[in-house]
């Protein structure tokens, strides 16, 4: 499936991705509406990773504009602020009360379109033994295919099978994660992003000795570390977001570059500038 894809994502000031024929949003920082513009209102599935302002400050103005729209905002189960900005929305926009406001749990699934399932995952951003309060999300694409051992069969054939035993015998659901959202996360299990079309993952720092682990501070991933991940797993297209202001976009760009070269990465890798939106993010240089 071909993804249009807008996003903005600078660590501490604003994230936010719109995919728009998914009709879904992945977190909704600063200058959603203002960028997007009437683009906003093809979202009607919002979906939020964790309760820092940076990932949802975003979601007033959305909220005044297209809560007519009875759009969805899904959120980790225990991060409390999301039933204080329920009130307060609906009490600071009463014509707009159609939104919805909906708790995930680790390995939620809710189908956002008639073929399209968003998954919810626990990271450890925030790590919180027994409560959920940061995910990523992996967004599959479902189609019915003809299943393996009848692929050689005549029209006839499988019409003759159909007929007697079912559709259901001779086909079956097949899954494809057509784009994973890390988030804010650090790299804990590689597995969780391995076979997907195009992966969204953050990289606030450069380098991994600058990863700050301690027990009581929210977690983040290094670029070395996404892209050293990227070479040992199956990804079409990496889209990098989420760096630190602190560093100059040259340096970024020299850092991503030599990693690329480092780990002998093949796949298109993008990335979002410090400070600045992009729009169809997949149709833009890579950085390769």
């Amino acid at each position: 499936m071909n993804l249009t894809i807008h996003g903005y994502s600078t660590a501490l000031f604003s994230t936010w991705y719109a995919i728009e024929e998914l009709g879904v949003l992945f977190d909704a920082g600063d200058g959603l509406t203002a960028n997007l513009l009437g683009k906003s209102g093809k979202i009607k599935h919002v979906f939020i990773s964790h309760a820092d302002r940076d990932h949802l400050t975003g979601l007033l103005q959305y909220n005044q504009l297209f809560g007519y729209l009875k759009p969805t905002i899904y959120f980790p189960k225990d991060a409390g602020s999301f039933k204080f900005l329920q009130s307060f929305f609906e009490d600071f926009d009463p014509h707009q009360k159609g939104t919805k406001w909906v708790a995930l749990k680790n390995e939620t699934e809710i189908k956002t379109k008639r073929n399209i399932i968003v998954k919810a995952i626990e990271n450890k951003h925030i790590d919180v033994k027994g409560a959920i309060k940061s995910l990523s999300y992996k967004v599959y694409e479902e189609k019915n295919k003809l299943k393996a051992e009848f692929l050689r069969l005549s029209p006839n054939e499988l019409i003759h099978l159909k007929k007697n035993k079912g559709d259901s015998f001779i086909r079956e659901i097949k899954r494809n994660n057509i784009l994973t959202y890390s988030g804010d996360t650090p790299i804990y299990d590689i597995s969780v992003y391995d076979n997907c079309e195009v992966l969204v993952h953050e990289a606030t720092f450069l380098r991994k000795d600058e990863v700050n682990l301690k027990a009581n501070k929210n977690k983040h991933s290094s670029l070395e570390e996404v892209m050293e991940m990227v070479s040992q797993i199956h990804v079409q297209k990496l889209i990098l977001g989420h760096f630190s202001s602190r560093y100059d976009q040259t340096e970024i760009d020299s850092e991503i570059k030599r990693l690329i070269k480092l780990y002998n990465i093949k796949i298109p890798v993008y990335r979002i500038p410090v400070g600045a939106c992009v729009k169809d993010i997949l149709n833009t240089n890579t950085v390769n």
